[in-house]
């Protein structure tokens, strides 16, 4: 008899693709679960980094790096091998360009084939009541506000401290 599962596919934009039950072979559930719970070596600096980054206080810096860079290991090289925000945003190839305000709505205009910009991620931070948006364009620039680049930069160099406890 089949087992059946709650799935639910995700975009890397966030929109749900399809959720609803679905079926697996008997014991595909538990064979999953095994090998999950299985792998308790110690950790990798990689999976470390991983885990800190997922934390609540990184989340719009990992939702940025989530955009630029598909991968994983530049990214962590990345973080480890610079010292600043900008550093890192040219090391994964990108330019940093400031302007005083972005128009979160009008960006999300000209998204896509309707203008320049590949992702807009319209950060906010609660705490500091800040509305920190970051504007990734097909051209490999960000464009950002000064308030929201040094806040990401704190919060980098926050991510970096926090790592180098880690190990």
């Amino acid at each position: 008899m089949a087992e059946l599962l709650l799935s639910v596919i995700i975009c890397p934009d966030g929109l749900t693709i399809a959720a609803g039950p679905c079926q697996t072979e008997p014991g595909l559930l538990s064979l999953i679960m095994t090998n999950q719970s299985a792998n308790t070596g110690p950790e990798t600096k990689q999976q470390s980094f991983e885990r800190v980054l997922s934390r609540e206080p990184f989340k719009g810096l990992k939702a940025i790096f989530d955009i630029l860079s598909p991968d994983r290991q530049a990214l962590f090289e990345g973080v480890n091998g610079t010292n600043s925000y900008e550093e890192l945003l040219a090391k994964l190839g990108y330019r940093l360009t400031l302007t005083h305000q972005i128009h979160v709505k009008d960006a999300f205009t000209r998204v896509g084939s309707a203008g320049s910009i590949k992702a807009v991620v319209p950060y906010y931070d609660i705490p500091t009541q800040s509305s920190l948006p970051t504007l990734v364009n097909t051209d490999s620039t960000i464009t950002t506000t000064p308030k929201s680049a040094s806040f990401f930069n704190a919060m980098l160099a926050t991510l970096k401290t926090q790592l180098s406890l880690q190990h």
